[in-house]
Protein backbone atom coordinates (compact mmCIF):
# COMPACT_ATOMS: atom_id res chain seq x y z
CA UNK A 1 0.00 0.00 0.00
CA UNK A 2 2.81 2.27 0.78
CA UNK A 3 3.81 1.70 -2.70
CA UNK A 4 0.61 2.70 -4.30
CA UNK A 5 1.01 5.90 -2.19
CA UNK A 6 3.91 6.98 -3.71
CA UNK A 7 2.98 6.19 -7.18
CA UNK A 8 0.36 8.25 -6.65
CA UNK A 9 1.97 10.93 -5.00
CA UNK A 10 4.14 11.09 -7.69
CA UNK A 11 0.87 11.86 -10.10
CA UNK A 12 0.40 14.85 -8.38
CA UNK A 13 1.04 18.95 -10.09
CA UNK A 14 4.64 19.23 -10.08
CA UNK A 15 4.14 22.87 -8.12
CA UNK A 16 2.50 20.64 -5.38
CA UNK A 17 4.92 18.18 -5.19
CA UNK A 18 7.39 20.67 -4.53
CA UNK A 19 5.63 22.28 -1.78
CA UNK A 20 8.14 21.77 1.66
CA UNK A 21 4.91 19.92 3.32
CA UNK A 22 4.72 17.40 0.72
CA UNK A 23 8.21 16.76 0.42
CA UNK A 24 8.57 15.83 3.49
CA UNK A 25 5.35 13.25 3.70
CA UNK A 26 6.79 11.71 0.28
CA UNK A 27 10.13 11.28 2.31
CA UNK A 28 8.30 9.54 5.38
CA UNK A 29 6.52 7.21 3.08
CA UNK A 30 9.85 6.14 1.30
CA UNK A 31 11.32 5.58 4.14
CA UNK A 32 8.77 3.85 5.66
CA UNK A 33 8.34 1.67 2.75
CA UNK A 34 12.57 0.93 2.97
CA UNK A 35 12.38 -0.29 6.34
CA UNK A 36 9.02 -2.89 5.78
CA UNK A 37 10.80 -4.16 2.30
CA UNK A 38 13.64 -5.56 4.60
CA UNK A 39 10.90 -8.22 6.24
CA UNK A 40 10.19 -9.40 2.91
CA UNK A 41 12.39 -12.27 3.03
CA UNK A 42 13.25 -13.28 6.71
CA UNK A 43 11.51 -15.99 8.33
CA UNK A 44 8.25 -15.38 10.15
CA UNK A 45 9.20 -18.21 12.38
CA UNK A 46 12.24 -16.58 13.81
CA UNK A 47 11.05 -14.65 17.11
CA UNK A 48 13.39 -12.01 16.88
CA UNK A 49 11.90 -11.52 13.45
CA UNK A 50 8.67 -10.65 14.75
CA UNK A 51 9.61 -8.65 17.57
CA UNK A 52 11.96 -6.11 15.45
CA UNK A 53 8.97 -6.48 13.22
CA UNK A 54 6.82 -5.25 15.51
CA UNK A 55 8.99 -1.97 16.72
CA UNK A 56 9.45 -0.97 13.50
CA UNK A 57 5.46 -0.78 12.78
CA UNK A 58 5.48 1.37 16.16
CA UNK A 59 8.29 3.57 14.90
CA UNK A 60 6.81 3.58 11.07
CA UNK A 61 3.22 4.48 13.10
CA UNK A 62 5.10 7.27 15.22
CA UNK A 63 6.87 8.85 12.45
CA UNK A 64 3.78 8.82 10.41
CA UNK A 65 1.39 10.35 13.48
CA UNK A 66 1.49 14.32 11.58
CA UNK A 67 1.05 13.07 8.28
CA UNK A 68 -2.79 14.83 7.87
CA UNK A 69 -1.41 17.88 9.23
CA UNK A 70 1.82 17.88 7.35
CA UNK A 71 -0.23 16.89 4.06
CA UNK A 72 -3.08 20.11 4.72
CA UNK A 73 0.01 22.83 5.28
CA UNK A 74 1.12 21.48 2.00
CA UNK A 75 -2.23 22.05 -0.04
CA UNK A 76 -2.07 25.72 2.26
CA UNK A 77 1.47 26.55 0.95
CA UNK A 78 0.62 25.68 -2.68
CA UNK A 79 -3.06 27.97 -2.83
CA UNK A 80 -1.12 30.71 -1.13
CA UNK A 81 1.78 30.43 -4.26
CA UNK A 82 -0.25 29.16 -6.81
CA UNK A 83 -3.49 30.02 -8.64
CA UNK A 84 -6.10 26.77 -8.09
CA UNK A 85 -7.79 25.99 -11.10
CA UNK A 86 -11.56 23.44 -10.67
CA UNK A 87 -9.20 20.68 -12.84
CA UNK A 88 -6.76 20.98 -10.62
CA UNK A 89 -8.95 21.27 -7.31
CA UNK A 90 -11.10 17.99 -8.74
CA UNK A 91 -7.52 16.18 -8.66
CA UNK A 92 -6.37 17.07 -5.62
CA UNK A 93 -9.74 16.09 -3.89
CA UNK A 94 -9.50 12.79 -5.76
CA UNK A 95 -5.78 12.21 -4.43
CA UNK A 96 -6.50 13.50 -0.79
CA UNK A 97 -9.73 10.83 -0.57
CA UNK A 98 -7.56 7.84 -1.61
CA UNK A 99 -4.61 9.34 0.45
CA UNK A 100 -5.97 9.41 3.55
CA UNK A 101 -8.21 6.15 2.80
CA UNK A 102 -5.09 4.39 2.71
CA UNK A 103 -3.86 5.81 5.85
CA UNK A 104 -6.83 4.75 7.52
CA UNK A 105 -6.82 1.20 6.51
CA UNK A 106 -2.41 1.09 7.26
CA UNK A 107 -3.03 2.72 10.87
CA UNK A 108 -5.72 0.10 11.35
CA UNK A 109 -3.48 -2.78 9.97
CA UNK A 110 -0.55 -1.52 12.63
CA UNK A 111 -3.20 -1.15 15.14
CA UNK A 112 -4.33 -4.28 14.65
CA UNK A 113 -0.92 -6.23 14.69
CA UNK A 114 0.76 -4.36 17.80
CA UNK A 115 -2.50 -5.20 19.75
CA UNK A 116 -2.91 -8.77 18.80
CA UNK A 117 1.08 -9.61 18.88
CA UNK A 118 3.18 -7.01 21.08
CA UNK A 119 3.04 -8.42 24.66
CA UNK A 120 4.62 -5.29 25.89
CA UNK A 121 1.74 -2.90 24.80
CA UNK A 122 -1.10 -4.58 27.16
CA UNK A 123 -3.80 -1.82 26.52
CA UNK A 124 -6.19 -3.42 24.72
CA UNK A 125 -9.77 -4.09 25.91
CA UNK A 126 -10.14 -7.61 27.17
CA UNK A 127 -13.59 -7.41 24.98
CA UNK A 128 -11.62 -6.47 21.63
CA UNK A 129 -10.03 -8.18 19.10
CA UNK A 130 -7.13 -5.72 18.67
CA UNK A 131 -8.97 -2.46 17.94
CA UNK A 132 -12.45 -3.91 16.98
CA UNK A 133 -15.14 -4.40 19.82
CA UNK A 134 -17.38 -7.65 18.29
CA UNK A 135 -19.92 -6.01 20.71
CA UNK A 136 -19.76 -2.32 20.16
CA UNK A 137 -22.53 -0.47 22.52
CA UNK A 138 -23.30 2.18 19.39
CA UNK A 139 -24.92 4.07 22.64
CA UNK A 140 -22.77 4.46 24.22
CA UNK A 141 -19.88 6.07 22.15
CA UNK A 142 -22.57 8.35 21.30
CA UNK A 143 -22.80 9.60 25.02
CA UNK A 144 -19.17 9.46 25.40
CA UNK A 145 -18.40 11.34 22.31
CA UNK A 146 -20.78 14.05 23.27
CA UNK A 147 -19.35 14.45 26.28
CA UNK A 148 -16.14 15.19 24.98
CA UNK A 149 -17.49 17.57 22.40
CA UNK A 150 -19.35 18.97 25.83
CA UNK A 151 -16.36 19.01 27.49
CA UNK A 152 -14.65 21.38 24.33
CA UNK A 153 -18.22 23.39 24.32
CA UNK A 154 -18.14 24.46 27.77
CA UNK A 155 -14.35 25.92 27.94
CA UNK A 156 -14.72 28.07 24.84
CA UNK A 157 -18.11 29.36 24.98
CA UNK A 158 -19.47 28.72 29.15
CA UNK A 159 -22.14 27.21 28.17
CA UNK A 160 -23.47 23.92 25.76
CA UNK A 161 -26.62 22.33 24.60
CA UNK A 162 -27.89 19.14 26.40
CA UNK A 163 -28.15 15.78 24.64
CA UNK A 164 -31.68 14.18 23.87
CA UNK A 165 -31.14 10.56 22.91
CA UNK A 166 -33.85 8.13 20.97
CA UNK A 167 -33.20 4.36 20.25
CA UNK A 168 -34.98 2.22 18.17
CA UNK A 169 -34.02 -1.05 17.55
CA UNK A 170 -35.78 -3.03 14.51
CA UNK A 171 -34.35 -6.23 15.04
CA UNK A 172 -34.57 -6.66 18.25
CA UNK A 173 -36.78 -4.42 19.94
CA UNK A 174 -36.26 -3.30 23.49
CA UNK A 175 -32.51 -4.95 23.42
CA UNK A 176 -29.38 -2.32 23.51
CA UNK A 177 -27.65 -1.79 19.71
CA UNK A 178 -24.75 -3.77 19.26
CA UNK A 179 -22.82 -4.12 16.18
CA UNK A 180 -19.01 -5.29 15.03
CA UNK A 181 -16.98 -1.88 14.85
CA UNK A 182 -14.07 -0.41 15.57
CA UNK A 183 -15.56 2.30 18.59
CA UNK A 184 -12.30 4.51 18.01
CA UNK A 185 -14.01 5.15 14.01
CA UNK A 186 -17.02 5.62 15.33
CA UNK A 187 -15.99 8.27 18.67
CA UNK A 188 -14.35 9.92 16.08
CA UNK A 189 -17.35 10.65 13.72
CA UNK A 190 -19.20 11.53 16.55
CA UNK A 191 -16.84 13.80 18.03
CA UNK A 192 -16.31 15.78 14.95
CA UNK A 193 -20.24 16.37 13.91
CA UNK A 194 -20.95 16.54 17.57
CA UNK A 195 -18.45 19.68 18.05
CA UNK A 196 -20.27 21.27 14.31
CA UNK A 197 -23.79 20.75 16.09
CA UNK A 198 -22.75 22.52 19.56
CA UNK A 199 -20.59 25.23 17.91
CA UNK A 200 -23.45 26.31 15.61
CA UNK A 201 -26.30 26.12 17.86
CA UNK A 202 -24.48 28.03 20.82
CA UNK A 203 -24.10 30.66 18.27
CA UNK A 204 -27.33 30.64 16.33
CA UNK A 205 -28.96 30.97 19.60
CA UNK A 206 -26.43 33.23 21.50
CA UNK A 207 -29.56 35.40 21.98
CA UNK A 208 -31.95 32.81 23.44
CA UNK A 209 -31.95 32.30 27.51
CA UNK A 210 -32.08 28.91 26.56
CA UNK A 211 -30.32 26.47 23.83
CA UNK A 212 -32.43 23.74 21.86
CA UNK A 213 -30.92 20.27 22.60
CA UNK A 214 -28.71 18.31 19.62
CA UNK A 215 -31.20 15.57 19.01
CA UNK A 216 -29.62 12.14 18.08
CA UNK A 217 -31.60 9.16 17.07
CA UNK A 218 -29.82 5.67 16.65
CA UNK A 219 -32.00 2.99 14.80
CA UNK A 220 -31.04 -0.36 13.99
CA UNK A 221 -32.25 -2.30 10.87
CA UNK A 222 -32.02 -5.36 9.13
CA UNK A 223 -29.33 -4.03 7.20
CA UNK A 224 -27.89 -0.81 8.13
CA UNK A 225 -27.10 1.23 11.40
CA UNK A 226 -27.95 4.85 11.69
CA UNK A 227 -27.07 7.31 13.41
CA UNK A 228 -28.67 10.91 12.89
CA UNK A 229 -27.50 14.45 15.08
CA UNK A 230 -30.05 16.84 14.56
CA UNK A 231 -29.29 20.78 15.77
CA UNK A 232 -31.05 24.05 15.49
CA UNK A 233 -28.23 25.89 14.64
CA UNK A 234 -28.87 27.96 11.49
CA UNK A 235 -27.75 25.84 8.91
CA UNK A 236 -26.06 26.34 6.19
CA UNK A 237 -26.73 26.99 2.24
CA UNK A 238 -26.79 24.47 -0.16
CA UNK A 239 -24.49 25.82 -2.36
CA UNK A 240 -21.86 25.58 1.11
CA UNK A 241 -22.57 21.72 1.41
CA UNK A 242 -19.91 20.48 -0.80
CA UNK A 243 -17.40 22.45 0.33
CA UNK A 244 -17.65 21.54 3.80
CA UNK A 245 -16.49 18.09 2.48
CA UNK A 246 -13.66 19.59 0.59
CA UNK A 247 -9.89 20.12 1.53
CA UNK A 248 -9.24 23.07 -1.06
CA UNK A 249 -12.02 25.06 0.26
CA UNK A 250 -11.60 25.05 4.01
CA UNK A 251 -12.36 28.59 5.59
CA UNK A 252 -11.20 27.78 8.88
CA UNK A 253 -8.36 29.29 10.56
CA UNK A 254 -4.85 28.16 9.59
CA UNK A 255 -2.99 26.60 12.89
CA UNK A 256 0.59 26.09 13.67
CA UNK A 257 1.58 22.92 12.22
CA UNK A 258 4.41 22.81 14.78
CA UNK A 259 1.68 23.73 17.94
CA UNK A 260 1.71 20.32 19.79
CA UNK A 261 -1.83 21.01 21.79
CA UNK A 262 -3.34 20.87 18.95
CA UNK A 263 -5.06 17.85 17.51
CA UNK A 264 -4.31 16.33 14.56
CA UNK A 265 -6.92 17.55 12.39
CA UNK A 266 -7.59 21.07 14.67
CA UNK A 267 -8.28 23.87 12.41
CA UNK A 268 -7.69 22.95 8.88
CA UNK A 269 -11.54 22.02 8.35
CA UNK A 270 -10.80 18.66 7.53
CA UNK A 271 -12.85 17.03 10.12
CA UNK A 272 -15.78 16.29 7.79
CA UNK A 273 -14.11 14.54 5.06
CA UNK A 274 -12.28 12.64 6.65
CA UNK A 275 -14.97 11.58 9.18
CA UNK A 276 -17.02 10.81 5.94
CA UNK A 277 -13.80 8.38 5.08
CA UNK A 278 -14.02 6.21 8.18
CA UNK A 279 -17.82 5.73 7.28
CA UNK A 280 -16.81 5.02 4.06
CA UNK A 281 -13.50 2.48 5.18
CA UNK A 282 -16.59 0.15 6.38
CA UNK A 283 -19.04 0.66 3.21
CA UNK A 284 -20.86 3.15 5.34
CA UNK A 285 -21.35 6.94 4.61
CA UNK A 286 -22.07 9.94 6.38
CA UNK A 287 -24.12 12.92 5.28
CA UNK A 288 -25.57 16.27 5.78
CA UNK A 289 -29.12 17.12 4.94
CA UNK A 290 -29.54 21.21 6.08
CA UNK A 291 -32.24 23.74 6.28
CA UNK A 292 -30.76 27.14 5.89
CA UNK A 293 -31.85 29.32 8.92
CA UNK A 294 -33.05 26.37 10.64
CA UNK A 295 -30.49 23.77 11.64
CA UNK A 296 -28.87 20.72 9.80
CA UNK A 297 -28.98 16.46 10.18
CA UNK A 298 -26.00 14.38 10.01
CA UNK A 299 -26.26 10.88 9.32
CA UNK A 300 -23.76 8.51 9.87
CA UNK A 301 -24.67 5.04 8.18
CA UNK A 302 -23.07 1.79 8.99
CA UNK A 303 -23.30 -1.54 7.95
CA UNK A 304 -25.36 -3.58 10.70
CA UNK A 305 -23.82 -7.13 9.14
CA UNK A 306 -20.03 -7.68 10.11
CA UNK A 307 -20.20 -9.94 6.50
CA UNK A 308 -20.86 -6.29 4.46
CA UNK A 309 -18.49 -4.44 6.95
CA UNK A 310 -15.57 -4.61 4.11
CA UNK A 311 -12.51 -2.73 3.82
CA UNK A 312 -13.71 -0.43 0.76
CA UNK A 313 -9.75 0.65 -0.40
CA UNK A 314 -8.60 2.69 -3.08
CA UNK A 315 -6.16 0.27 -6.43
CA UNK A 316 -3.80 2.33 -8.38
CA UNK A 317 -4.13 1.33 -11.56
CA UNK A 318 -4.47 2.86 -15.03
CA UNK A 319 -8.20 3.96 -14.29
CA UNK A 320 -6.87 5.70 -11.45
CA UNK A 321 -3.94 7.38 -13.63
CA UNK A 322 -6.34 8.75 -15.93
CA UNK A 323 -8.09 10.78 -13.13
CA UNK A 324 -5.21 12.89 -12.58
CA UNK A 325 -4.94 13.50 -16.74
CA UNK A 326 -8.48 14.48 -16.97
CA UNK A 327 -9.61 17.76 -18.63
CA UNK A 328 -12.42 20.26 -17.58
CA UNK A 329 -15.13 19.76 -20.45
CA UNK A 330 -17.63 22.34 -20.95
CA UNK A 331 -21.37 21.70 -19.30
CA UNK A 332 -23.45 21.35 -21.02
CA UNK A 333 -26.43 23.07 -19.17
CA UNK A 334 -26.27 26.96 -18.08
CA UNK A 335 -24.20 26.71 -14.61
CA UNK A 336 -24.77 30.40 -13.04
CA UNK A 337 -22.42 31.81 -10.20
CA UNK A 338 -22.62 29.67 -7.45
CA UNK A 339 -22.18 32.77 -4.70
CA UNK A 340 -25.05 34.70 -4.48
CA UNK A 341 -25.49 38.30 -6.16
CA UNK A 342 -24.76 41.43 -4.24
CA UNK A 343 -27.83 43.32 -5.00
CA UNK A 344 -26.14 46.28 -3.08
CA UNK A 345 -23.49 47.02 -6.00
CA UNK A 346 -25.80 46.43 -8.84
CA UNK A 347 -28.13 49.19 -7.33
CA UNK A 348 -25.38 51.78 -7.13
CA UNK A 349 -24.45 50.74 -10.76
CA UNK A 350 -27.45 51.73 -12.04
Amino acid sequence: MFANILKEIDLLPDKLLSTPSVKLVRSWYIQSLKELIEFHQKSPDDQKVLSDFIDTLIRVRNRHHDVVPTMAQGVIEYKDTFKVDPVTNQNIQYFLDRFYMSRISTRMLMNQHTLLFDDKSGSGHPRHIGSIDPCCDVVEVVNDAYESAKMLCDQYYLTSPELKLTQVNGKAPGEPINIVYVPSHLFHMLFELFKNSMRATVEFQENSSTLSPVEVTVVLGKEDLAIKISDRGGGVPVRKIERLFSYMYSTAPRPNVDDSRNTPLAGFGYGLPISRLYAKYFQGDLNLYSICGYGTDAIIYLKALSTESIEKLPVFNKSASKHYQATSEADDWCVPSKDPKNMAKQSAAS
